[in-house]
């Protein structure tokens, strides 16, 4: 079978139960997003750096 490629990469993954956190990267700009879940919630945001630009994921910069 062959792999699918996809946009949107987990770069990290953490959990404890009912709630946990990944760290998203975009895979065409390198861009990372924090996703968030609290049992039946969640949520997602931008990660910017101290200056207010996107973080940029170290493995995909170019």
């Amino acid at each position: 079978m062959a792999k699918k490629d996809t946009r949107f990469d987990i770069e990290v993954k953490e959990s404890n139960g009912f709630s946990g956190s990944k760290i998203i990267v975009d895979s065409q700009t390198g861009v990372q997003y924090l996703y968030f879940t609290d049992g039946t919630a969640g949520g997602i945001t931008l990660l910017v750096d101290a200056s207010g630009r996107p973080m940029l994921s170290p493995t995909y910069m170019r």
